[in-house]
């Protein structure tokens, strides 16, 4: 069970993160193009990848946590009450529950477990040549334990879970269309396991790729309930 902890703290933490991230963005914009591997250099660039638009997604999170700690630190209590701090908590809450938690849980799930089957599927050994190993666990690795971490030191109010879901299931729409998308006009896959699979077998994989996505939503919102507990009887209402 988790205790309050002071905005002092959390912005010290969270300034922390934020640093890290911004330190892996710069080391991964920073890597160069080879033939065997265009990346960036390739239609998309960098963009087509979801572990990069993760890893932007959580920098931005982490940096929007630091400007809500800073005004919870600077303002007294009367002025937090209502207007756009409330609003900044909402969508503090929102991104975490809808987008930063599962997004993670799922670029780290996925990744190791294809990787676990045959890495050839979705890291191919020479770009050990290419993405140091640290970099690799922080782009697929740490991820998880920092949602851990921020999950742990506030508390993140889930709302209607039905909308929460379906907001998910948008963005996996949305990123299945974009990496079709770049297919259609560049004639490459975005990942070594799309171009090995047959019409119907991308299909399936792609169906089972989206639909993992709602049981870490709902995951998230279970681990958020155990360290959580005294917000319980408030959500419960909340879907009801």
């Amino acid at each position: 069970m988790a205790t309050t902890m002071s905005w002092g703290l959390c912005v010290c933490i969270h300034i922390a993160i934020f640093a890290w991230y911004v330190f892996t963005v710069s080391v991964n914009c920073s890597l160069k193009s080879t033939e065997r591997h265009p990346g960036a250099k390739s239609y998309g660039g960098r963009w087509k990848y979801l572990t990069f638009l993760n890893l932007i997604m959580q920098t931005v999170f982490f940096g929007l946590c630091i400007l809500i700690d800073i005004i919870h630190l600077i303002l007294p209590a009367k002025s937090l009450r209502g207007g756009v701090p409330t609003l900044l908590v909402k969508l503090r809450d929102n991104i975490f529950t809808v987008l930063a938690f599962p997004v993670g849980s799922f670029v780290f799930t996925s990744f190791w477990t294809l990787y676990a089957y045959d890495r050839e599927l979705v890291y191919p050994k020479y770009l050990d040549d290419i993405i140091p190993i640290w970099l690799n666990h922080a782009l697929h690795t740490i991820i998880l334990p920092l949602l851990f971490v921020q999950m742990y030191i506030q508390n993140h109010r889930y709302g209607s879970r039905l909308k929460g879901i379906l907001g998910l299931a948008l963005f996996a729409a949305l990123y299945l269309a974009w990496v079709l998308w770049v297919h259609h006009v560049s004639d490459i896959w975005v990942y070594p396991i799309m171009a090995k699979l047959s019409p119907v077998g991308l299909v399936v994989f792609l169906g089972v790729a989206s639909l993992t996505m709602a049981p870490l939503y709902l995951l998230g919102e279970k681990l958020s309930r155990t360290v959580w507990p005294s917000s319980t009887g408030t959500q419960k209402k909340k879907k009801r």
